[in-house]
């Protein structure tokens, strides 16, 4: 059984409830250990549709401070966390987000090729051709390959997002020529660098119907000896752990029994 939760966001970015009531879902559910880890503040420039930026610069010192209190109060039971975008072009700004306060753990995620947040909408996606999908699945795994050997993260969070719109088209382009190539050197660079590769549930809820990783990365980095952790990316209660026995079954499936986790950047490992 996995107990260990480490991607939620609240009330102070896109979600929708505060520290307190995601923590009391996770309990709630089973889980010792629940970190949280709400979005970065982002700079000028890269932007949503329906942009939470000013919201969550504003409120993530508060953020902070409630998940603080609440490891005050379960100091075995809660981390500390941040989910960190990685913006080529934005490297000081990355390396004063990330030391702005005492983390437990930092996922690091791509949500950008260049300013495009790709996974905005599907619109986006209707109009490329596959040579177009081609070349954004490349440039995601490049700019993953710079966050991971970055050495600033401990987590490479939902690794194949690129994929939300566009899954059978990803699908394909992973069979194709070296591709496979580059998707192994960025696993093998979060081996390398100490990291862990995050297996998250919330494919499950987006419009990939899948579970990120797919099964041909996974049996990648089962065969690199990557390590895992598990997250369900809540934005509410009712995501807190969510598909978790089904994430437990396929990361068996794949030879995996353990996962680890984070506390003051020190990795523990722990059976599931």
């Amino acid at each position: 059984m996995i107990t260990v939760d480490l991607h939620a966001h609240t009330e102070y970015s896109h979600g929708k409830d505060s520290p307190a009531a995601m923590y009391a879902a996770a309990r709630a559910r089973g889980m010792t250990l629940f970190g949280f880890s709400e979005h970065s503040p982002r700079p000028l420039g890269y932007n949503y549709t329906r942009e939470y930026r000013e919201h969550l610069t504003s409120c993530f010192p508060v953020y902070v401070r409630e998940v603080r209190e609440l490891r005050e109060r379960d100091p075995d039971g809660v981390l500390l966390g941040m989910e960190m975008d990685w913006m080529d072009a934005e490297q000081d700004f990355i390396r004063q987000a990330v030391r702005a306060y005492d983390f437990d753990y930092l996922l690091g995620s791509v949500h950008f090729i260049g300013t495009w947040g790709y996974d905005d909408t599907p619109d986006d996606w209707r109009q490329f051709s596959d040579r177009e999908c081609s070349r954004h699945y490349e440039a995601y795994f490049l700019a993953m390959l710079n966050m991971v050997r970055s050495g600033l993260f401990n987590i490479a969070s939902h690794p194949d997002l690129i994929k939300i719109f566009s899954v059978d088209a990803f699908r394909n382009w992973l069979t194709e020529g070296d591709h496979t190539d580059l998707v192994r050197d960025v696993l093998a660079a979060i081996r390398d660098t100490g990291m862990a590769m995050e297996i998250s549930s919330a494919g499950l809820r987006k419009a990939c119907r899948e579970i990120y990783p797919g099964p041909v990365i996974m049996g990648l980095a089962a065969d690199l000896g990557v390590p895992v952790t598990f997250g369900s990316d809540a934005h509410n209660v009712d995501d807190v752990a969510y598909g978790f026995d089904q994430l437990a079954a396929y990361a068996r499936s794949f030879g995996y029994d353990k996962s680890v986790w984070f506390r003051k950047g020190e990795r523990f490992e722990q059976a599931f």
